[in-house]
């Protein structure tokens, strides 16, 4: 059993804060939280001395583990072969020794969302990952959702790039439309197949799409400007597809009252970019703040490699500055990516059962000058920023 005492606890779930509080834990899992808990005897002890303890960062959408750090090709984020490939997991190109999940966990990043990227109008399954660990299996959380995109990304690489469709949003509509259908179509012959005992020839791609359309996994779309936004609304519509995320929003402020009124999460970010391409021009760190104000269930992202991983922290903060209050800012990279991505019962919030996910500070979290001083993964002590010399794969003796 381990133990961390003498904790600001800011635990991101109803419990609040708790001033001198104590967290146990033990294989792998919180036993206990609060601020009269009783520590075994035989518990390895730290001793946050008043500092923050909050749970480990959790970042909705990210490439950690995909991109590659320093690589200056697209590692295996995008399938490029087809503007279509439903089929293809995240988890089959996740490198646990990524140099980025590094960073991240001594960041106190601890879950990520790592997915493919967003040249393909459908790109693939999505999968919440742990950052610390050595076999990607074990460090899976769950498939989390199917990545689709808008905009000029397909547009340039499928048709400025190799002259196919889409060249243009109508065609990226059209293919994410025809995607769909075609899920549609496989859903209801595989089910007529099964009702008259007769063989089907089953299709990974239609059956990992089947799983969308029959609500069974979300729909998370790359969306930047209003107007992309609105039309994967319109298309959710036509579809029935109730289980959706937009991600970046960079124009998501236009459409906020949107957004709310549909309860249609955001995941926004990254905002510490410039106008680079058109779709970026009204960049802002207020979107979030403006989001959070109209009732939408607002997540933060770096969007890493693009921004570092480690740096999750840093855009919360700016965020603070630009309008995010700060009573709701932790809830951005905590609890709220972990609800969106349906992974709440495991990271999120320091609470009894979830995962020994827990990060000490050396100052407040969303300060520059502030630094996580242990991480802990899982129940294993990931980090130690005064002892960083050792391996960082090997888990820190107590």
């Amino acid at each position: 059993m381990r133990a961390i005492v003498n904790g600001e606890l800011r635990t991101a779930s109803d419990a609040g804060t708790v001033e001198g509080g104590t967290i146990l834990f033990e294989d792998g899992k919180i036993s206990a939280v609060g601020a009269d808990v009783d520590v075994p005897d035989d518990a390895a002890v730290v001793d946050a001395g008043g500092k923050p303890v909050t749970p480990g960062l959790v970042e909705a959408h990210s490439h950690a583990g995909m991109g590659e750090w320093g690589e200056p090709e697209d590692g295996d984020v995008n399938e490029l072969t087809d503007p279509v490939t439903p089929h293809v997991t995240a988890l089959d190109g996740f490198h646990p020794r990524d140099e980025e999940l590094r960073h991240a966990y001594q960041g106190g990043v601890t879950t990520v969302s790592a997915r493919m990227g967003s040249a393909n109008v459908v790109g693939g399954i999505i999968c919440s990952m742990k950052t610390y660990g050595d076999i990607a299996d074990e460090m899976l959380i769950q498939e989390d959702g199917m990545k689709a995109a808008m905009g000029e990304n397909p547009k340039r690489v499928h048709g400025d790039q190799n002259g196919r469709e889409p060249a243009t949003r109508p065609g990226i509509a059209a293919k994410l439309r025809q995607a769909l259908m075609e899920a549609e179509d496989y859903v209801a012959r595989r089910a007529k197949a099964r009702e008259d005992g007769e063989p089907f020839d089953r299709d990974l791609g239609m059956e990992n799409l089947s799983r969308v359309v029959e609500g069974d996994l979300p729909l998370r779309v790359h969306a930047h400007r209003a107007d992309d936004i609105a039309t994967v609304f319109r298309i959710a519509d036509e579809f029935g597809i109730e289980d959706l995320s937009i991600e970046h929003a960079t124009e998501g402020h236009v459409l906020a009252d949107e957004f709310a009124k549909r309860d249609v999460p955001a995941v926004v970010g990254p905002s510490l970019y410039s106008g680079a391409k058109y779709e970026l021009s009204n960049i802002t760190f207020e979107t979030a703040g403006i989001l959070h104000e109209a009732g939408v269930k607002v997540a933060i992202q770096t969007d890493a490699p693009v921004l570092p991983q480690e740096h999750l922290d840093v855009c919360v903060g700016l965020a603070i500055r630009e309008g995010l209050p700060e009573d709701v800012a932790l809830r951005t990279v905590t609890r709220n990516p972990a609800e969106i991505l349906g992974i709440e019962d495991r990271v999120g919030t320091l609470e009894e059962g979830t995962d020994a996910d827990v990060v000490i500070w050396d100052g407040e979290p969303f300060d520059i000058r502030s630094d996580a001083r242990h991480v802990f993964v899982d129940g294993k002590h990931a980090y130690d920023s005064e002892r960083d010399d050792r391996d960082p794969r090997e888990e820190y003796a107590w």
